[in-house]
C-alpha cells in the first residue's frame, strides 16, 4: 500500500488545546477517571473490536470520545476499542492520540488523552516495476561490465534481498546481494549464443524460508539479446575451425587445380576441394568480399574476378610444373579484415586416353552369412576372388600406377588399390548393385563399370583351415601342450627317483657290462689291455684262408654275468692254451697274474676259455672275491718290502712290464700257430 504524507488533522490540535486547558482547571478540581500511562502499540490488520485500554473511573463519572483520530476508536463502558482493522500503510501517521473526556454532574469535566502506536507487519511482497526485461549485449562487452540495473520495491521494509536463478548464471552475475547490478560475468561469444534468459528473484527476508517470520519473494524474467560485432576476417572455405585462446580461427588447407601444356583452357578453371569462396567470420554478417592475386603470378598466366573468386587462364603455360599463386580474400567496408590461401596448378602434358574398365558390366557372388572384410568371388563353383583393372592406353604396358578405385552408390562393399572388392558389412538382401570408378590421380580423368553382385546359399562356404588357425585353436594348443610337459616333468621325475633308489643295482651293471664292451674294440696298441685281434680279418681280401676263423667268431655263445644278472654276446679270440691239459697250469697261472693287474687298475676281470674240441669261445666274467685274499696278503708283502727297500716297486714294476710283454708275445704266437693248424 502507499504511504500517505501530511500534517496532523484539526482535531488533534485541537484535542492538544483542550487538553491544555482543562488541565489547568483539573488541577484544582477532583480526580473523575485515570488513563494507564505511556503509549499503547496495536498490531496492523487486527480485526474489529480489538481491546486498546481499560480507564479507570469515579462513581457516577460518565465517558466519551472527545477527539476520535480517523473515527477509528469507540468507548465500551470503560474501555476504549478500535472500530475496524488498522493498515499501517494507509494512516497518515503510525502514532494516534485519542481523547476521553470524563463527566459527572456538579463536577468539571476532564480529558485524558491515550496514545496510540500502530504496529507495521511484513504484510506486502517486493514488487518489480516490469515482469520481464530486455537487454542488449555487445559480444565484445568486457568481463565485470554493467550491463543493467533492475530494482524491486517493497513498502514494508528496506532492505530487500536479490539472486539469479543458478541455471542461467553461466555468462552473467550480481555485483551483490543487495544491489541488483547485471554484470558480465565470462567472455560472450555470438556464434556460440544470441540469446540469454535470465530470471532474477527478490526477497524481503534474508534466508526468509530458514526463519519463522513471514517472507515474500517477487520474480522477474530478462532476456538478453547478443549482439553480433564485426570481429573476425573472412575465412576461406572449406576450413577446418579451431580456438587459440579466445580467437576464433578457421584454417583452409588451400586449392589445387590441373592445367595442360600449351593449352588455354575457356572459363573458370576447375579447383578442388571446391570453387575459391571466401565467407565473413562473424556469423549472420553478410559483409562483401573482394580478391585479388598477391603473387605467383609471373607472365600474367592467370586473372582473377575481384567480385566471385573464379580464376581464369589469360594464355596457354609454357613449362611444365606446379605454379602456386597466393590469393588475397578481404571485406570491401573494412580493408583491415582480411584472409589469405595459395592456389597450386600443376602444369602436365596432355592426356590422350582415360582409364576404361576391361569391361562394362560386371557380375560377382557372395555367401549370405560371409562377414566383413569377406572377398566377392568370381563365380559359384571356385573361390576365386573377384578383381578389376583398368587399362590406360597413355602407357604402353596398359598399367597406369595413379589409377585408384572407387566404390559409388553401394555401402555394402569397398574396393582396394589392387582391384579387389571386399566386403564391408553384413548383407541382408538378395543382390545389390554398385559402380565401380577408376579416376587417374594425376589428370583427374575417370572411367566406370557396373557390378552386380549376386547372394548364394552359405553352404559352398570353403572352411577357414586352409586361411589359418584360429585364437581359440591356438589357445587349445597351447593348454595341450602344457599339460604334455607337465606329464613329462612327472615321468622324469619319477624315472630319476628309481634310478636313485637303485644306484647301487645301477653300478653293478656298469661294472659287469664295461670290460666287455672294452674288451669289443680293436687292438690299440695298449699291451696291458689284454685285448686280441684277430689276424684273419685284417685283410678283407684274403677271405677264404680264414674262413673258420671268421666261423669261430659269429659262433660265440650267450652267457650269464654272475656278478649282476646280465647276458653278454661276447666273442672272443680262442685262447691258446687250452686245447692240452698240460698248459691248464699255464691257464691258472695266467688267470691269477691277470687278476691281480686287474684288480689293481679297478677294472672286472673277463676270461677267455676254449672248450675242448670244439671252435667255441667261454667268456667268463671273474667275481671280485675271486684272488682277493691273495691280493691282499701279496699288497701287505709289498708293503713291507717298501719299508725295507723305497726302490723295490720301481724295479718290480719293470720286471711286471717286461714279464707282461712277454707273456702276451707268446700268446700272440699261439694264436697265429691256431690259426695255422685250422
Amino acid at each position: 500500500m502507499e504511504q500517505k504524507s501530511g500534517c496532523k488533522p484539526v482535531h488533534v490540535s485541537l484535542g492538544c488545546f483542550f487538553f491544555l486547558c482543562f488541565s489547568a482547571l483539573g488541577l484544582s478540581a477532583e480526580r473523575l477517571c485515570t488513563v494507564p500511562a505511556g503509549p499503547v502499540t496495536v498490531p496492523e490488520n487486527n480485526t474489529v473490536d480489538v481491546l486498546v485500554v481499560k480507564i479507570s473511573l469515579s462513581s457516577d463519572v460518565s465517558l466519551s470520545v472527545s477527539v476520535n483520530p480517523e473515527d477509528l476508536f469507540y468507548l465500551r463502558g470503560d474501555v476504549l476499542m478500535v472500530k475496524r482493522g488498522l493498515d499501517y500503510e494507509a494512516l497518515s501517521s503510525p502514532t494516534l492520540v485519542v481523547w476521553v473526556q470524563c463527566s459527572r454532574a456538579g463536577s468539571t469535566s476532564i480529558n485524558e488523552s491515550v496514545e496510540v502506536l500502530v504496529e507495521n507487519i511484513n504484510d506486502n511482497p517486493p514488487n518489480f516495476a516490469q515482469s520481464h526485461y530486455v537487454l542488449e549485449v555487445n559480444e565484445l562487452t568486457a568481463v565485470n561490465s554493467s550491463v543493467g540495473l533492475i530494482q524491486a520495491t517493497d513498502v514494508d521494509s528496506e532492505p530487500l534481498y536479490y539472486r539469479l536463478e543458478s541455471a542461467t548464471d553461466k555468462y552473467f552475475r550480481l555485483e551483490n546481494v543487495n544491489t541488483p547490478k547485471i554484470v558480465v560475468k565470462s567472455l560472450l561469444d555470438y556464434d556460440v549464443v544470441q540469446k540469454i534468459s535470465l530470471v532474477l528473484h527478490v526477497q524481503d527476508t534474508f534466508n526468509g524460508s530458514a526463519s519463522n517470520e513471514p517472507f515474500f519473494t517477487s520474480v522477474a524474467s530478462i532476456t538478453v539479446h547478443v549482439k553480433d560485432v564485426d570481429n573476425r576476417p573472412p575465412w576461406f572455405q572449406p576450413c577446418l575451425r579451431t580456438s587459440l585462446g579466445t580467437a576464433k580461427l578457421c584454417v583452409s588447407t588451400g586449392y589445387k587445380g590441373r592445367v595442360n601444356l600449351t593449352e588455354k583452357e575457356e572459363g573458370p578453371l576447375v579447383l578442388e576441394p571446391g570453387p575459391l569462396f571466401a565467407k565473413d567470420g562473424d556469423k549472420n554478417r553478410s559483409e562483401q568480399i573482394s580478391y585479388r592475386i598477391l603473387r605467383g603470378n609471373e607472365g600474367n598466366l592467370f586473372q582473377i574476378d575481384e567480385e566471385t573468386g573464379n580464376i581464369t587462364m589469360t594464355k596457354a603455360a609454357d613449362m611444365v610444373g606446379p605454379i602456386t599463386l597466393t590469393v588475397l580474400a578481404s571485406q570491401v567496408n573494412n580493408r583491415d579484415q582480411f584472409a589469405v590461401t595459395q592456389v597450386t596448378f600443376e602444369v602436365m602434358k596432355k592426356s590422350r586416353n582415360p582409364p576404361r574398365f576391361e569391361r562394362e558390366r560386371y557380375e560377382g557372388f557372395i555367401y549370405s552369412n560371409s562377414v566383413p572384410e569377406s572377398t566377392i568371388l568370381r563365380d559359384r563353383s571356385t573361390n576365386r576372388p573377384f578383381r578389376v583393372r583398368a587399362r590406360d592406353e597413355d602407357f604402353a604396358s596398359g598399367v597406369n600406377p595413379d589409377v585408384k578405385y572407387e566404390v559409388q552408390y553401394s555401402s555394402y562393399v569397398n574396393v582396394t588399390s589392387d582391384g579387389f572388392v571386399i566386403l564391408k558389412r553384413v548383407v541382408k538382401t538378395e543382390s545389390f548393385a554398385l559402380q565401380l570408378r577408376a579416376v587417374d590421380a594425376t589428370t583427374g580423368e575417370s572411367g566406370t563399370a557396373a557390378l552386380s553382385v549376386q547372394v548364394i546359399p552359405a553352404v559352398a562356404i570353403p572352411s577357414d583351415s586352409s586361411v589359418g588357425y584360429r585364437p581359440g585353436d591356438m589357445a587349445l594348443l597351447g593348454l595341450i601342450m602344457a599339460a604334455l610337459l607337465v606329464l613329462c616333468l612327472i615321468v622324469i621325475g619319477f624315472l630319476i627317483s628309481r634310478l636313485w633308489k637303485r644306484n647301487g643295482s645301477m653300478e653293478k651293471i656298469c661294472e659287469c657290462l664295461g670290460p666287455c664292451l672294452r674288451s669289443a674294440r680293436p687292438w690299440t696298441g695298449h699291451r696291458d689291455s689284454l685285448q686280441y685281434t684277430n689276424n684273419g680279418f685284417q685283410n678283407e681280401g684274403d677271405v677264404s684262408g680264414r674262413r673258420g676263423n671268421n666261423v669261430v667268431s659269429r659262433r660265440g655263445r650267450v652267457h650269464h654275468c654272475s656278478t649282476c644278472g646280465v647276458y653278454t654276446n661276447h666273442v672272443s679270440t680262442p685262447n691258446p692254451s687250452a686245447r692240452t691239459g698240460r698248459k691248464g697250469r699255464v691257464d691258472d697261472y695266467d688267470r691269477a697274474d691277470v687278476i691281480k693287474r686287474r684288480r689293481k687298475e679297478g677294472q672286472k676281470t673277463v676270461w677267455f676259455k676254449q672248450i675242448e674240441d670244439s671252435s667255441d669261445i667261454e667268456v667268463e666274467i671273474i667275481p671280485d672275491t675271486v684272488g682277493r685274499v691273495e691280493e691282499e696278503t701279496e699288497e701287505e708283502l709289498e708293503m713291507d718290502a717298501v719299508v725295507r727297500d723305497p726302490a723295490a716297486p720301481l724295479r718290480e714294476m719293470g720286471n711286471e712290464n717286461r714279464e707282461v710283454g712277454e707273456q702276451q708275445d707268446t700268446q700272440e704266437k699261439m694264436v697265429s700257430q691256431q690259426e695255422e693248424e685250422h
